[in-house]
């Protein structure tokens, strides 16, 4: 075992340099700043770029520019500084250049309050791009999650060619503890398929895939568009080509939704109360739910490690067995309706709070036992 003392921040670094990330652009921002200034410290020594742009909006057209070159790239900010990136998102999405983008996420709306966590973009990250199409978000409750998932989400940027989140929070971001990294099973690294042979169509893919890739700047031309366009990289109005477009990158992701769910999943024997939660705030829960066990009242938890593309099937399955569901928040209700949607026809009990306070398990245990 290989103890290190390390934040939230500062796994998301490592763990990028894990998988093979060699760009970073941002801006400062609290409480995502230590992230950059990990990746200026970690990068440059290996051959890596990290560059501060003059905005945000700069920063993430560097990020852009250099996954259309062909490197893995990574960003980090909060919630106003995501609001900064949402243009260039957008064009991530419908021209599918991969990326990383890690928002430790801070008290809102607006500044809010910069040294305050709570989990206050969890749809925006979803629905903060136009035209919605579906997008991949990853939920740390921890450190050492923060640097497993942000391998994860490497994997899955590069393989389905798009933005992948990190949804962290000031609390997991700027919070040092404890943590074994050698202790962790990797997955194996995913590199985006390259294009062999002639003929090559910059968005020519089979329906619900990613396209191949080729860089720009090599020795075959590569066109890039932010507007509606064909497999060929030209701009069309076509209704059925850009309907078969929409419709292929809505399914690449959704169709891969078993694929991307993450979880942890903490039955306990005669249970019939199941406690679903993501982020930091599942921590507590575990504390709430060992507690209660002692008390004689056994509670189920489930932790959600992936939040989009919903994990309907899991949910589903997690549910079944329950009779009542109670989902706890760091925001004032966010995800609970995704959670309704699936589960229609189930009681279902929410606790949110959004004032800049973790969620204590006695607060959770009272929500628990107040039937």
């Amino acid at each position: 075992m290989a103890l290190s003392f390390m934040d939230g921040n500062e796994a998301v670094a490592r763990g990028a340099m894990a998988a093979g990330c060699s760009f970073f652009a941002g801006y400062p921002i609290t409480p995502a700043t230590t992230v950059f200034a990990n990746m200026l410290k970690m990068l440059p020594p290996k051959g890596g770029i990290c560059i501060q742009g003059e905005d945000e909006i700069a920063s993430m057209g560097y990020c852009i520019g250099a996954s259309m070159a062909g490197r893995k790239v990574l960003t980090a900010t909060s919630g106003p500084g995501l609001s900064l990136y949402s243009e260039q998102i957008s064009f991530a999405v419908g021209s599918e250049i991969p990326l990383v983008i890690v928002d430790v996420q801070r008290l809102g709306p607006s500044t809010g309050s910069a040294t305050r966590g709570a989990d206050s973009d969890i749809q925006f990250m979803r629905w903060g791009n136009t035209g919605g199409v579906p997008v991949i978000v990853l939920v740390p409750r921890d450190a050492l999650d923060c640097y497993l998932l942000t391998i994860h989400a490497f994997n899955y940027a590069e393989a389905f060619r798009c933005p992948v989140f990190i949804a962290s929070n000031k609390e997991i971001g700027m919070t040092r503890e404890s943590v074994d990294l050698d202790a962790v099973a990797l997955p194996a690294l995913v590199e985006r398929k390259k294009h062999r042979g002639a003929g090559y169509l910059p968005f020519g893919a089979a329906p619900g895939a990613a396209p191949d890739f080729l860089p720009i700047g090599g020795k075959t031309l590569v066109r890039q568009t932010s507007s509606t366009h064909g497999p060929d990289g030209y701009i069309t109005i076509d209704p059925g080509v850009i309907a078969a477009n929409q419709e292929r990158l809505q399914n690449k992701i959704l169709a891969a939704e078993e694929r991307i769910t993450l979880y942890e999943e903490n039955h306990r024997e005669g249970a019939d109360t199941l406690v679903i939660s993501y982020g930091v705030t599942s921590r507590a829960v575990e504390d709430a739910c060992r507690l209660l066990e002692k008390k004689g009242k056994p509670v189920s938890s489930l932790t959600l490690k992936s939040l989009w593309p919903v994990p309907e099937t899991l949910l589903l399955k997690a549910a079944r067995n329950y009779d009542r569901l109670v989902v706890i928040e760091m925001n004032l209700g966010q995800y609970v309706g995704e959670i309704r949607r699936v589960l229609c026809g189930k009681k279902i009990d929410f606790y949110g709070q959004m004032n800049g306070i973790l969620i204590k398990p006695g607060k959770i245990m009272e929500v628990i036992e107040n039937e």
